[in-house]
């Protein structure tokens, strides 16, 4: 079904801030993990949205519900390892200690970051006989495209993904795509490889290689020489000679890698494949997860939902955020505080001119002034300071609750755009994730649709 046909949602108006909250399916992450037929779960949205640390999570509680699983991250920060544990990652999964699984199977959890020049260095080994292998490797022009060609990574991790589905040795493979500027980056990076594969520039330096012989000698001796003249001004004669000797080299192999990246692209539009797309509830984040969730059903690729992470929320969500602000002021205002009993008590500013008659059980009023001197030197200063805490607390919860009708706004906006898309949303944690027992709690909130932000 194409994102964002179905017409309208329903809604209910929130008690905190008095404004409908579009209500969208709850997307049930629980029954994704432990369906046998999903193997692989993508987690894709734009940097800084909590890809990684929901991957992690989502890896943990699958393995501890009984499943095999290996999270494939692309994250150069390393928060996984630290996250699970494992004092490194590389390039080859490693078990995860401290899994708790409940299943009757006995859940295993594996993690591995992809190493971008490493799985590059793999396929060429594997694709290359010694020699050809082993000039590829040496050659300059090679070494640079290995570490750092644009779209490269994303290319990699495709490989890297495609290689760990065709060993069969788990359950689920979760993975958190690379933090590129643009979510769609993971998605297009293997149709860019293959056409700067069959661009004209590749072309022309395989022509010689192709020909042989004498042909190809006077092509290079003319034809090249006419492209050397302009190009080595820019780039340089021994750049442009490493770039052939490379592409001579990997001539063979070229068919491989678009075979190769076809054939895992069917691989992400097959049922067994379910993309969760990751975003906050800010308008940037939500921006590129719609235009994720529009691509993807332009591509006939399988979306589970969206999980809206880092929601904010509070307890105290009947305190609009004017009632505070109302409350703060009020108490700014010095003229209704009673600042006799040492309490941020509130009294009516008139009775300050008026003289209550002396009780006659309780000691004359000097007395009572001197007994209140010796039980605290700074009455006033105590009741000011009360009230400026009650105030400044009042402004946080009116702040909060800013926060609150913000985001609900931007997921409602969201939500009628795309009505059809499961949401789960995860409420913003105090601290970091940086162990198990925090990927656990993630986990816990992934799998237990909060209430709608700012709801009582």
């Amino acid at each position: 079904m194409r994102a964002g046909t179905e017409p309208g949602t329903d809604a209910h108006t929130d008690a905190g801030t008095g404004t409908a909250t579009a209500t969208a399916p709850a997307l049930d992450t629980d029954a994704l993990l432990d369906d046998p037929d999903i193997r692989i779960i993508v987690c894709c949205g734009s940097g800084g949205v909590g890809k990684t640390t929901t991957a992690a999570a989502l890896g943990v509680r699958a393995a501890e519900r009984g499943r095999k699983v290996v999270v494939l991250t692309i994250d150069p920060a390393r928060r996984l390892a630290q996250s699970m544990g494992i004092l490194s990652l590389d390039n080859v999964p490693r078990r995860v200690p401290g899994i708790e699984s409940a299943g009757e199977g006995g859940g295993e959890l594996h993690a591995m970051m992809l190493d971008m020049k490493r799985t590059f260095d793999e396929i060429v080994e594997a694709h290359a006989e010694g020699e050809r292998a082993r000039a590829i490797l040496e050659n300059p022009f090679y070494q640079s495209l290995s570490a750092g060609f644009a779209g490269t990574q994303e290319y990699m991790a495709m490989e890297k993904l495609g290689q760990l589905r065709a060993r069969n040795e788990w359950d689920l493979i979760v993975v958190d795509t690379p933090p590129s500027r643009s979510a769609l980056d993971f998605l297009d990076a293997p149709k860019r490889l293959g056409s700067f594969l069959d661009g004209k520039f590749i072309k022309l330096l395989m022509a010689p290689a192709k020909m042989g012989g004498r042909a190809g000698m006077k092509f290079l001796n003319v034809g090249m020489s006419m492209m050397t003249g302009t190009l080595g001004k820019l780039l340089g004669g021994q750049f442009l000679r490493d770039v052939q000797t490379f592409v001579a080299a990997m001539d063979t192999m070229f068919g491989g890698f678009r075979t190769r990246a076809d054939a895992t692209y069917r691989l992400l539009q097959a049922p067994g494949t379910a993309f969760l797309v990751v975003a906050t509830p800010e308008r940037d984040a939500l921006r590129e997860a719609a235009y994720f969730v529009e691509r993807l059903a332009s591509e006939d690729m399988p979306l589970a939902g969206l999980v809206l992470n880092r929601v904010h929320g509070s307890d105290a969500a009947r305190l609009s955020a004017e009632r505070a602000l109302a409350a703060a002021e009020n108490l700014d205002d010095i003229g209704i505080v009673d600042q006799t009993t040492g309490k941020a008590g509130l009294r009516d500013p008139a009775d300050s001119a008026a003289t209550s008659p002396e009780d006659p059980e309780s000691p004359p009023s000097s007395a009572r002034s001197e007994h209140t001197q010796d039980a605290d030197t700074e009455p006033e200063a105590d009741a000011v300071s009360v009230e400026q805490l009650t105030a400044g607390l009042l402004r946080l919860h009116a702040e909060r609750m800013q926060v609150v009708a913000r985001e609900q706004r931007t997921r409602d906006r969201f939500i009628a755009l795309h009505p059809e898309v499961a949401v789960t949303e995860v409420a913003a944690l105090p601290g970091d994730v940086h162990d198990l027992a925090g990927l656990r709690a993630v986990g816990d909130r992934l799998a237990t649709d909060s209430a709608p932000a700012g709801a009582a």
